[in-house]
């Protein structure tokens, strides 16, 4: 059987009528910049996210670029933000003309690791932004104790994340403001790029809102040098109609996530690993396999693939041994798990529509290549 790593087909499929609608209804009005969906997705997220205000934007990039800027970061500053992530997380920084200072991960949620914060630190940090990875929160209350200390901005990354909680909490509700994705494969995925930026503070939603439109505090009364990053309302219209089963999609992650850890126990292979305190939302399921390499993890990916078995790396090379970021200064072995993670973790099929004879079929895939892989030894 042929098993996709993301099926929005089966997604979309199961909605289809309400989507058109939702469509529909932007096209006969025609208020496609900023439009009425807009305003009320944006009420719509915030109360899902527990905070006062939401401003959508073009990108998650985008809202972790703005959220910075909003919060004052700027050049000569420095952002502490974890070594495994997407190249995104340093790129808003950089856009800002900060600099992120990359800090290593921890080895059961791959998320920041606080207990290497304090070396990180530099005279010019002015903010830390973790990112709650896979879609499981970071170990906030660590990070936030650090923050205070150092009088620090605390931004989430929780692109990732749509739904994740955190001690009772919904995550982007946790700092100083947060920034989400809206990329088609997210938990909360549009038709195309989307982002969202959330806060309780009325300055910064008001300073994202003047900055994603072009530096407008009213039409061509421009109060700073701006950008075009607003949400489309197609977009919006879209997400408003999946918001709405968004809750049900995590918890059916959950269930397969459950399911897979059922048919690979007692496999060499280290599976996700959830704190007792949070609410994964599963965005990726990642394993790695125990004392691997990139060649015995590619080995495993190119089995699964002859198999129908569609498989991601997240994230094969680190930011810091990356070119773009050459001039950070890092060299190989400066974190020391994020290298190895990057040569050990595989990102299995996911969504919440996969049939449970997918998950059988995923875990029995694994298992066939270490029994073939002892054999051979």
């Amino acid at each position: 059987m042929k098993i996709p790593f993301v099926d929005l087909a089966a997604q979309h499929s199961a909605i289809g009528d309400e989507l058109r609608e939702a469509l529909s209804a932007v096209i006969t009005r025609g208020d496609f910049i900023l439009g009425r969906d807009v305003g009320l997705f944006e009420e719509e997220f915030a109360a899902y996210c527990g905070t006062r205000y939401a401003v959508g934007v073009d990108s998650g990039t985008s809202a972790l670029e703005l959220a910075l800027l909003a919060c004052g970061i700027g050049p000569g500053d420095d952002v502490l933000i974890p070594a495994n992530t997407f190249i995104a997380t340093a790129l808003a920084v950089s856009y800002t003309g900060a600099r992120p200072i990359l800090v290593d991960v921890a080895p059961l949620t791959c998320n920041i690791n606080p207990a290497q914060l304090d070396a990180a630190l530099t005279p010019r940090t002015k903010a830390i932004m973790p990112v709650h990875l896979y879609g499981q929160p970071a170990d906030m209350d660590a990070v936030t104790a650090f923050a205070r200390r150092h009088n620090l901005v605390v931004i989430e990354d929780a692109c990732q994340a749509h739904g994740a909680r955190y001690k009772g909490r919904r995550a982007g509700s946790l700092g100083q403001a947060a920034a989400f994705s809206f990329y088609p494969s997210k938990n909360l995925g549009a038709f195309g790029d989307a982002g969202m930026m959330v806060t309780d503070d009325e300055r910064v939603a008001t300073q994202v809102r003047i900055l994603r439109d072009y530096g407008q505090r009213a039409k061509y009364q421009h109060a700073v040098r701006g950008f075009n990053r607003r949400l489309d309302t197609v977009q919006a219209a879209v997400l408003r109609v999946k918001l709405r089963y968004l809750d049900g999609w995590n918890e059916a992650r959950r269930q397969h996530a459950q399911r897979y850890a059922a048919l690979m126990a007692g496999l060499p292979v280290a599976l996700p690993w959830a704190a007792a305190d949070v609410e994964h939302v599963y965005h990726l399921y990642v394993i790695r396999l125990r004392e691997g390499d990139p060649d015995r993890r590619d080995a495993l990916r190119a089995f699964l693939q002859n198999k129908g078995i569609a498989t991601g790396i997240h994230y094969p090379i680190p930011i810091h041994l990356q070119e773009a970021y050459v001039d950070l200064g890092y060299g190989r072995g400066s974190f020391p798990l994020t290298e190895a993670y990057a040569g050990q973790m595989l990102s299995l099929p996911m969504y919440a529509e996969l049939p449970p004879a997918a998950l059988e079929a995923v875990a029995e895939g694994i298992r066939e290549f270490v029994d073939g892989a002892a054999g051979a030894r």
